[in-house]
């Protein structure tokens, strides 16, 4: 077989790029030496370090190549011990480009490729470090749209613009749980870390804490509120600052037969995605979410590990943008949705209201008659919430692509072809047995595996899988 490109090492900055990586490490090593033993000892800590890290990563580079050839792509690493891993191209789904601000500077980046390997869904290849002008040459020919092999880097390349971030989009930032407790994350992250630090250091002592807590219940109980409320009206301003670094300039593009996902501020992503693979997607939103029109788009691909985060084809974004991607990758969403029977109404509001009827009766039998009237009061609230499931249940079917949605805190509507459903499982709990209602799960070879359609008539079920896959359903049917 002929390489395509002979075998090439990864870009000679490669080590120095690890070098600033760990550099808070070997600050850390600076510092400890500087408690330990003053200054020279903290200098020679520091120089001891970064003449290591410099060693690992320049014998890293020497014994690592890779090579592109017609119908795979080979990585060599040979020092003590050879190893080679080939990936068979047909078999890529995605190619992760992403660089750090260390990357930029050096006008570097990081290529990940994902492969239908059949693991643990982590990267199949990393290339640490290439050039930017390597990265999207290796990008076109891994994810080339010819099943016959990679196409030439010199060919013109196709790019059109699907979507791109508008600056009204980072205020939806509050509305997205992920986001609006990140403040959280960070300041429980902070203070741990300080204090893992003075307890190492010997700084934190029961004295020390306890002179701080009488500080603390010191103060004035007004002073306390304040401090609580500026956090919380702070809270969606950090959210929307996290939803800028990580997707400052999102643009959705489709280019040579990918769709390419580019965002961040700091750390600067991109993702391809075989625009043959994607089998389907994924429209999610929360009760905020949809007051205010706005969903979170993933698409569906066959054999792409860690689809959660890789698959993602917009933040939030208003409803309308997302609908029109998705028309785009996959054609019209089904509609009208078709409802479903008014036994289901009951069955989402009985599920709605039996955990907390469950504590509340525990507690009742334990002897706690202000819990179970707390809980007696929940169940009632989660009434709402039980009718509103109902309300969102429904799919449909265009002869092309169904589209199936369900739930309420966490709503989501998915939009499959039909080519992608690779099997169908039917399930009955006792009570929907009663009612005469059944779970349909289209299983899929993309996402999280499966879309369970909830809560149709047990008839309904088997008539939307015999339109779908006739020829699969048929003897079935006959046996009923």
């Amino acid at each position: 077989m002929t390489a395509v490109s002979r075998p090439r090492h990864l870009h000679p900055l490669t080590f120095v790029v690890g070098a600033v990586r760990e550099l808070m490490a070997l600050l850390g090593a600076g510092a400890a030496g500087l408690a330990v033993g003053g200054l020279a000892t903290g200098v020679h800590f520091t120089l001891i370090g970064l003449g290591v890290s410099l060693t690992h990563h320049l014998v890293k580079w020497f014994t690592f190549t890779y090579a592109v050839y017609d119908d795979r792509i080979e990585l060599r690493r040979a020092l003590v011990g050879r190893s080679v891993k080939n990936i068979p191209i047909e078999r890529i789904r995605g190619v992760d480009i992403s660089a750090t601000l260390s990357h930029r500077l050096l006008k570097l980046a990081v290529v990940r490729i994902d492969a239908a390997a059949g693991g643990d869904g982590g990267d199949e290849g990393t290339l640490n470090a290439v050039s930017r002008r390597e990265a999207e040459r290796l990008r076109r020919t891994l994810l080339a749209p010819s099943a016959t092999g990679p196409t030439h880097p010199d060919a013109p390349i196709e790019d059109v613009v699907y979507a791109q971030a508008r600056p009204r989009w980072y205020l939806y930032a509050p509305l997205s749980g992920a986001y609006l407790l990140t403040p959280f994350a960070v300041a429980g992250s902070v203070l741990g870390t300080l204090y893992n630090l003075g307890d190492d250091f010997g700084l934190i002592t029961r004295t020390r804490l306890e002179h701080v807590g009488d500080g603390v219940l010191g103060l004035p109980l007004g002073f306390g509120i304040a401090v609580a409320a500026l956090f919380v009206l702070a809270t969606p301003a950090i959210s929307i600052i996290a939803f800028a670094l990580f997707n400052w300039n999102f643009t959705l593009r489709a280019r040579d037969g990918a769709v390419v996902v580019e965002r961040g501020l700091i750390t600067r992503r991109s993702v391809s995605l075989e625009r043959r693979r994607i089998r389907g997607a994924e429209l999610r939103d929360n009760p905020l979410e949809r007051i205010a029109g706005v969903v979170r788009l993933r698409a569906l691909v066959t054999g792409l590990g860690d689809d959660a985060h890789r698959g993602q084809l917009l933040p939030v974004s208003p409803r309308a943008v997302a609908r029109g991607v998705t028309a785009r990758l996959l054609g019209e969403v089904p509609s009208p949705l078709t409802a479903h029977p008014p036994a289901a109404r009951t069955r989402r509001v009985l599920r709605a209201m039996a955990p907390p009827l469950t504590v509340a009766a525990i507690a009742l039998l334990a002897g706690q008659p202000w819990v179970a009237c707390a809980c007696a009061v929940i169940s009632v609230l989660a009434v709402p919430i039980g009718l509103d499931r109902y309300r969102q249940l429904g799919h449909a079917s265009d002869g092309v692509r169904l589209s199936v949605r369900s739930g309420s805190l966490r709503r989501r509507q998915s939009v499959v072809e039909h080519r992608a459903v690779v099997g169908w499982r039917l399930r009955q709990t006792l009570l929907q047995r009663r009612l005469g209602l059944a779970t349909l799960v289209v299983a899929l070879g993309a996402g999280d595996g499966g879309v369970p359609v909830v809560d149709m008539a047990d008839a309904d079920a088997i008539a939307f899988a015999h339109r779908i896959t006739p020829e699969w359903v048929v003897p079935f049917v006959e046996r009923r």
